[in-house]
């Protein structure tokens, strides 16, 4: 009876698709007697389900080795497209992950949306947006990857557009889609044009192809640069990073799950094609490059940012620019942990942050002020989320962010030391301005939110100040004691210094010591937008302004001189129609001679 688990692992995306179309029938019109609530019930039911299936089936294949499973989906000619399945310990753990967090994630909508009338449509779409997940976990093929992306793509378009009402929304969503298709497009070609030369799409062959592989330097490295463009976008990478803060425009709920887990998908898809990027050091080196810049920039944006979900979205591209490192270095396994790490934290931040985010006037924090005495399983949540993200002992992020310091070069280690330090300054300083200082007028009123919302808060923290237990529970972290020291002290300045900072009254005076003009460019994003406004946007404007010359004076003007010239030679015909038979052929000669004449010249 318990092997029914285990064998049915390749089930677990289809509890909360289920859900998802279930839910759908309370939409306006179908089920009108009951309102819509109880559509997340059952979807919260459903994943519920997918949890614990997913749990079990871990604890049962723990110990046994990967096992494939495969569906020929089209085979014509030369191509072969199967549905490739991989079970093994590291696709079900993210199984465990993401329907973990997706429950957690429903029951905080349970209390976020609780005045909202549009439950059946946000639960179908968290469904429609876990089923993809969990399919992407399982997938063994390339190909299939490509889809799975794309199904996030559409969902996180269709959560960030919500509420569609409001300009800032559409435009969020708007952004989000359009700079996700920016990297989606060369991953697809690349996608392609590698199964000519691998013969497959299957992770697992494409690994044993790529031991052997002997391609020309310049097509491999076209190739890869395509297949790291789109988890580029999906994981906001500098320079497609500006659509993550947009999309917070969306459900928060739903952002709990997207930053925490749908912006790893992209890191999750180029741990596995890793065998392929190493035939090309110099895509491995772009990778190592973007990680650290994005590293590094998006902490110091994050520090000069005053809007509450600002912060957080650069600190996701920050850390993810981690994971981009530990790729780009060739550790699958720390990227992998990093994950880990980073989405219970990151979750647990948003949680927290988010119930702020609800229950006061603004999201500004140089507003906000004096919450501790409020709110202070929000400020408890912040400071738990702060320490597991960062390199604080003994605490998860201390663990395997010292493993990667380990792993990499020195100059490396210390971009993950200064990203360290620049996030625990980051996330202190919000702790400050939001908790420690006086009440002002924007948070007099703010009160504790509904239970719903602190449960999910409360079992977060729980599983980030003992996933170190978890992680060495299975032999998962070392230690190199001189590494972690310097990470760790790099972390207590980092939170010391926000500290002295921000808690003096003086405070100003101190920012003021940075000059204005590198403050306006950290607090307006490097002025990227601005650089896409001169650039990329004028470009298509400018063609787009070229293209519709042509079309109004060329296209329509040649279809129009067609249409002149059949009306007015049809008005000129009309009158040598009248029924006369002497007309016609007077006509016919006519015609004759005129031939004659030209023929006789010519000659």
């Amino acid at each position: 009876m318990m092997d029914f688990f285990k064998d049915t692992i390749w089930f677990i995306p289809c509890y909360t698709l289920i859900g998802g179309i279930v839910a759908l029938l309370w939409s306006p019109g179908i089920i009108r007697q009951t309102g819509s609530r109880p559509a997340g019930y059952v979807n919260l039911l459903m994943t519920s389900l997918a949890f614990l299936h997913s749990v079990i089936a871990l604890y049962q294949i723990w110990d046994i080795p990967p096992q494939d499973i495969r569906f020929v989906w089209l085979q014509a000619a030369d191509l072969t497209i199967s549905f490739d399945i991989r079970v093994s310990a590291v696709s079900v753990g993210a199984l465990v992950l993401i329907t973990g967090l997706n429950v957690l994630s429903q029951l905080y909508a349970v209390g976020y949306l609780e005045m909202d009338w549009s439950w059946a449509r946000f639960f179908a779409l968290m469904g429609f947006f876990e089923a993809g997940m969990g399919g992407l976990a399982l997938c063994n093929s390339l190909f299939f990857s490509y889809v799975y992306l794309e199904i996030l793509t559409l969902g996180t378009y269709l959560l960030v557009g919500f509420w569609f009402a409001q300009p800032l929304v559409v435009s969020g969503a708007r952004d989000a889609f359009w700079t996700k298709r920016v990297g989606d497009i060369l991953l697809l070609m690349s996608v392609i044009a590698l199964y000519p030369l691998s013969k497959t799409w299957n992770y697992t062959d494409l690994g044993i192809w790529a031991k052997t592989a002997d391609i020309n330097p310049t097509i491999i490295t076209v190739l890869c640069f395509g297949l790291i463009a789109g988890p580029l976008a999906k994981c906001a990478q500098i320079p497609l990073q500006l659509w993550l803060d947009e999309a917070m425009e969306g459900p928060l709920p739903a952002s709990i799950l997207r930053n925490s887990i749908v912006v790893a998908t992209g890191a999750y898809v180029l741990i596995q094609l890793q065998p392929v990027l190493e035939l090309s050091p110099i895509a491995s080196e772009t990778v190592l490059v973007i990680g650290s810049v994005t590293a590094v920039l998006a902490s110091l944006i994050a520090i000069a940012q005053v809007d509450l979900k600002r912060i957080l979205s650069y600190t996701v591209s920050a850390y993810m620019g981690l994971v981009f490192i530990a790729v780009g270095t060739d550790h699958p396994q720390t990227a992998l942990l990093l994950i880990v790490v980073y989405a219970i934290a990151m979750a647990l931040l948003y949680t927290s942050m988010g119930a702020i985010i609800l229950n006061s006037i603004t999201q500004d924090v140089t507003q906000l002020g004096g919450l501790w005495s409020r709110r202070p399983f929000c400020g408890i949540g912040l400071l738990v989320g702060m320490v597991a993200l960062t390199s604080m002992p003994p605490f998860g992020g201390f663990w395997i962010l010292s493993r990667l310091a380990v792993e990499v070069s020195f100059p490396l280690m210390v971009i993950i030391a200064l990203v360290n330090g620049l996030t625990a300054f980051s996330l202190m300083r919000v702790f400050c301005l939001v908790f420690l200082e006086e009440a002002k007028q924007m948070s007099m009123r703010s009160p504790e939110v509904l239970w719903p919302m602190i449960i999910p808060m409360m079992i977060l923290m729980g599983y980030a100040l003992h996933l170190p237990l978890i992680f060495d529970q299975f032999n998962l972290i070392t230690l190199n004691l001189n590494t972690g020291i310097t990470l760790a002290i790099f972390t207590i300045i980092g939170i010391i210094s926000s500290a002295v900072i921000y808690t003096r009254k003086s405070s100003d005076s101190i920012i003021n010591l940075v000059p204005q003009s590198i403050q306006k460019l950290f607090a307006n994003d490097l002025y990227i937008q601005d650089i896409y406004k001169v650039t990329i946007i004028a470009l298509v404007n400018s063609t787009a302004k070229v293209a519709s010359w042509c079309d109004k004076y060329i296209v329509d003007g040649v279809v129009n001189l067609v249409g002149i010239t059949t009306l007015f030679g049809g008005q000129t015909l009309k009158y040598s129609t009248s029924g006369q038979s002497q007309l016609y052929i007077f006509s016919i000669l006519l015609g004759l001679v005129f031939v004659a004449l030209i023929f006789g010249l010519s000659v």
